[in-house]
């Protein structure tokens, strides 16, 4: 005999189901292209913190779509822009443009002419390497 709690005991659907929902993932946030360009390569991201942002702008040949936080500045790359590259740290590569979690969504601060929003990923790259003081990957020492 069950004592009377008041309390219904959870049927196995029940507790099934919350695991699941526990277990679901969040749905992906990413940077959005704005409207009007289109991004025929696809999308990735390459984050710096804010800090950076501004030295980074001027030593770029094009500037694609940039966005902002408190934290850190976004540029959009074509997809597979990290392909063969060691982006140097503190930077951070962003496959699809998927944000970490963050319960903000950065603003766009510069938008390009034309309709693709792309920076050139070589010269972003070039430009973090000068700034964070490390050798790109391809002028590195080889070792056996």
């Amino acid at each position: 005999m069950r004592a009377a709690t008041g309390i219904r005991p959870l049927g196995m659907d029940t507790l099934v189901r919350l695991q699941r929902e526990l277990r679901a993932p969040a749905l992906p946030r990413r940077l959005p292209v704005p409207e009007g360009m289109t991004a025929p390569l696809g999308c990735d991201a390459v984050a710096v913190p804010a800090r950076l942002g501004p030295l980074v702008m001027p030593r770029l040949p094009r500037v694609g779509c940039v966005y902002a936080d408190e934290a850190h500045w976004w540029w959009i790359v074509p997809s597979d822009s990290d392909y063969a590259l060691e982006w140097p740290a503190p930077a951070c590569y962003a496959t699809g443009a998927v944000l970490p979690d963050s319960p903000v969504l950065p603003g766009l601060i510069h938008r390009p002419d034309g309709t693709v929003p792309y920076t050139p990923p070589i010269p972003l790259y070039l430009a973090l390497c000068r700034l964070t003081d490390t050798k790109p990957t391809w002028s590195r020492a080889v070792s056996a």
